[in-house]
């Protein structure tokens, strides 16, 4: 007898099939007759039992039958196809806003381990969630990430490394936050961990679980104070009063900013009470209360409203911060942020390159290529997965590159 065993895995019966159940959130299936070719089997929430093989046979071959059936997993919140990003993949984790390490020249590394979201907030910049028009999702291996994570901070030498995570979507979405934060912690010279939520997702055990990985900060998105006018710029159906109190009880195991974006004529008036509320409820310990963001518009992102001028958005908060005796603006110091050598880029603009297309893009026709340990995003693609292609460089910003396809 042959028992395996799976962490990150859950199986249970489904007709003919045996539906898999990856990191809570994923999903995928495997026929009977494909498992029983194997041996006579059972299965049990987190394990598979198979007669009569050994165990060295019988974990062979069904890895073989589980690499190929995640070439079909999808996402349980809306069914797309999903992508998993490991150690083996060849898929670098540098160059692409999508998922894996974004380093822009200072102490914060930016963290993106999953895609998706479990709400459709109106003024989304990245068009995620339950109603996005993004066509693909991707999960990241935690081992992965962390690993990747430490060669950077290697690179910097710095002792004043913070860790953001601030997947595109809900991060709290990926089952392995607790032990992502716990292994970016664990690397030397990493100093403050901090994570973007809606907030929807935690609970105090969560928090507390958090916290004693080494979370120092949450960013919490809270847009409003009234539930109607919450509920409207969630896009979905949204529970105010949980996220409420979950705000109150976050001071009390870590820092907490509050972080609404203000759209002109939505949420005005909600914004400075959303300052007191911060203030109320302790947040703010060593960084700012509140983080109001201004609404951008983006070429890919919903934008329900022309976005204000940057002086525009200015002179508003100012106005807020006169009428209702609050502060909302805060200087950049108070975000210890420090300039630190950024990874060297491998391509420079206007060159051309030859890659290989090995990931589908999230918008339209795009392709993501691999050369030289970077991803870059291809868009008007029609090349297959393993074409060689010829691209010709125009971003390089933040090693996060952009290619245009020459044959």
């Amino acid at each position: 007898m042959a028992e395996l065993v799976f962490k990150d895995l859950t199986f249970e019966k489904d007709k003919d099939k045996i539906k898999i159940s990856f990191l809570r959130l994923f999903y995928t299936y495997l026929d009977d007759e494909a498992i029983k070719k194997i041996a006579p089997f059972e299965i049990n929430k987190n394990s598979i039992i198979f007669k009569n093989v050994s165990e060295h046979s019988a974990r062979k071959k069904f890895e073989f039958l589980l690499y190929n059936s995640f070439k079909s997993l999808k996402n349980r919140l809306n069914n797309k196809k999903t992508i998993y990003v490991h150690q083996s993949s060849g898929i670098p984790l540098i160059g692409t806003n999508y998922f894996g390490l974004i380093d822009r020249g200072t102490n914060i590394i930016e963290v993106k381990p999953i895609t998706s979201c479990n709400i459709s907030c109106i003024f989304c910049s990245v068009d995620e969630g339950p109603y996005s028009r993004r066509k693909v999702d991707f999960v990241v291996e935690k081992d992965y990430i962390v690993n990747e994570f430490r060669k950077i901070v290697g690179f910097k030498q710095g002792n004043n490394i913070d860790a953001h995570i601030n997947s595109q979507g809900e991060p709290t979405l990926y089952a392995d936050m607790v032990e992502l934060v716990n292994g970016i912690m664990s690397i030397k010279g990493v100093k403050t961990s901090s994570i973007d939520t809606n907030g929807t997702l935690l609970s105090k055990q969560l928090v507390d679980e958090l916290a004693e990985a080494g979370l120092t900060r949450i960013n919490l998105s809270l847009n409003a104070l009234d539930p109607e006018k919450a509920k409207h710029l969630a896009g979905y159906p949204y529970n105010l009063n949980k996220v409420l109190e979950i705000a109150r009880y976050i001071p009390t195991k870590m820092d907490l900013i509050i972080a609404p974006v203000w759209m002109s004529g939505y949420n005005d008036e909600e914004i400075p009470k959303l300052a007191k509320f911060a203030e109320e409820i302790g947040a703010g310990k060593n960084c700012p209360p509140i983080g109001v963001q201004n609404m951008l518009n983006y070429r890919f992102g919903r934008n329900p409203v022309e976005s204000a001028p940057m002086e525009e958005f200015y002179k508003k908060m100012k106005e807020l911060e006169k009428k209702h005796d609050v502060k909302l603006i805060f200087d950049k110091s108070a975000f210890d942020v420090e300039e630190l050598p950024e990874l060297p880029k491998p391509f420079r603009k206007g060159q051309v390159i030859e890659a290989e297309i090995v990931l589908p893009g999230r918008i339209g026709n795009e392709m993501l290529a691999v050369a030289k340990d970077r991803l870059i995003s291809v868009p008007d693609c029609n090349k297959e997965i393993g074409s060689k292609v010829k691209l010709k460089i125009k971003r390089t910003k933040h090693n996060i590159f952009l290619g245009e396809l020459l044959n």
